[in-house]
């Protein structure tokens, strides 16, 4: 089973974003952004928005189909940012269904919360851009 920091009893999420842990690779992020800080900002409100509406459908699929096509989705947002933890536990869980493999609510359960390790370590960091 992958585990990822999000999947460790922590209080990281907790800490404020200027702290050392960062659920995403900001220099991955500068390269994809040509690093440009205001894309930057920009890209992480945006990955912000879908991993919730993602994680919803998520949640929500009534279809191994279904469940599969959003945690692709998903994946492929994290990894584009470098959410390095959401990335590797959405695709851990997407080849275990293709394998035919059940629904893992465990699995679920960790990408839940490194996608809520994301959400909270964006706020802050758009909060303090704004102070």
């Amino acid at each position: 089973m992958v585990r990822s920091t999000a999947a460790q009893p922590t209080t990281r999420a907790l800490e404020p974003a200027k702290s050392r842990y960062r659920p995403i690779d900001m220099m991955h992020l500068a390269r994809q952004t040509l690093g440009d800080k205001g894309l930057e900002l920009e890209v992480l409100r945006m990955f912000d928005d879908a991993a919730s509406i993602y994680f919803g459908r998520i949640e929500r699929s009534t279809t191994i189909d279904e469940l599969q096509r959003n945690l692709h989705t998903l994946r492929g947002a994290a990894a584009g940012i470098g959410a390095t933890a959401v990335a590797s536990l959405a695709a851990t869980a997407e080849r275990e269904l293709r394998e035919g493999a059940d629904v893992n609510p465990e699995r679920i359960h960790d990408l839940e919360i490194a996608v809520a390790e994301c959400r909270t370590w964006i706020e802050e960091l758009l909060a303090r851009q704004t102070d």
